[in-house]
């Protein structure tokens, strides 16, 4: 039996959180199989119920996907509630190249891609470059969510 890994992530506006991602992490917007012009007409295709696809649910893209194929689709889940607190699992979007390459590098590497993402709407929280061996920075996405970029 083969296990694949998804990464559901609660939000408020899916179509927000999918705009953001894709700048993210270069995936792209899941299309709807099949031949489905959206992910609602598949799944009322599928017999779904009414009831289950709340007004505008399905009729944008709210899933992406690695065009590589490589990474784990990422599905964002509409929720009622807000997000509340501390996360308990984030993300690390790590575009240094590591220990490898020196840190002048790693910093250039970080900081261009924390100016990319806080101009698609992220926001940095702190920078985290107390030891000479490390430097990222901790941000956190449109709905709060936090991430670091290492």
């Amino acid at each position: 039996m083969e296990t694949t890994l998804q990464l559901t992530i609660d939000c408020a506006d899916p179509g927000v959180m999918v705009t953001f991602w894709v700048e993210a992490l270069g995936y792209v917007p899941e299309p709807a199989p099949d031949g489905h012009a959206t992910w609602r007409a598949y799944w009322e295709g599928m017999g779904v119920p009414a009831d289950e696809l709340p007004e505008g649910v399905g009729e944008l893209p709210e899933s992406i996907v690695d065009p590589s194929g490589r990474g784990p689709r990422v599905w964002f889940q509409q929720v009622p509630e807000p997000k509340a607190g501390k996360n308990r699992l984030h993300l690390d979007l790590k575009v240094s190249g590591g220990r490898g390459v020196p840190m002048e590098l790693r910093r250039l590497r970080v900081d261009d891609t924390v100016e990319r993402l806080t101009g698609a709407g992220a926001v940095v929280l702190r920078v985290l470059d107390e030891l000479e061996t490390h430097y990222a920075v901790v941000m956190q996405d449109p709905e709060g969510n936090e991430f670091c970029v290492a």
